[in-house]
C-alpha cells in the first residue's frame, strides 16, 4: 500500500500542480517531466480524444485533463511503472482535486487508453512471469 509521503506520489503531485497551472498561464519554473509531456502533448491529446469522444479535449476540465495527460503519458512512456499503479496514483489525484464525477471520468478514460498505449492491462489474479 502507498503512503502519502511516497515520495513518487508526491512527485505526480507536483507534476500534476504544474501541468494544472500551465493550463492558466506559462509556467518558468516546473519539473522536467511536464516538458517530457507537453513535448508529446499532440499524441497524449489524441489518445485522451479517443477514449472520451464525447468531450473535446477544450471541454474537460482543466484538473481531470491535466491529470488524465500525466498518466497518459506514463502509460506510453513509463513502461517499468505497473498500469494498476498509474491508474491508481491518477484516480487518487482526482479524488483529492478534481469534481465528484473527476475519479470515475479519469478511471474510464484510462482503462480505454491502455489499448490505445500498446500495454496490456493487468490484475491481481494474472500472474507475473
Amino acid at each position: 500500500m502507498k503512503s502519502a509521503l511516497d515520495p513518487r506520489h508526491l512527485k505526480r503531485i507536483l507534476v500534476f500542480k504544474s501541468l494544472f497551472a500551465g493550463s492558466f498561464t506559462d509556467q518558468p519554473d516546473h519539473p522536467s517531466r511536464v516538458d517530457k509531456i507537453n513535448s508529446h502533448l499532440t499524441q497524449i491529446d489524441e489518445i485522451i480524444q479517443k477514449c472520451a469522444p464525447e468531450w473535446p479535449i477544450s471541454q474537460i476540465n482543466r484538473v481531470d485533463l491535466a491529470v488524465l495527460r500525466q498518466a497518459v503519458y506514463e502509460l506510453l512512456f513509463k513502461a517499468q511503472t505497473p498500469t494498476k499503479v498509474i491508474i491508481d496514483e491518477a484516480v487518487e489525484i482526482a479524488k483529492r482535486y478534481g469534481g465528484k464525477t473527476s475519479s470515475s471520468f479519469v478511471n474510464g478514460a484510462l482503462a480505454a487508453a491502455i489499448g490505445y498505449s500498446g500495454r496490456e492491462e493487468t490484475t491481481d489474479d494474472q500472474k507475473k512471469p
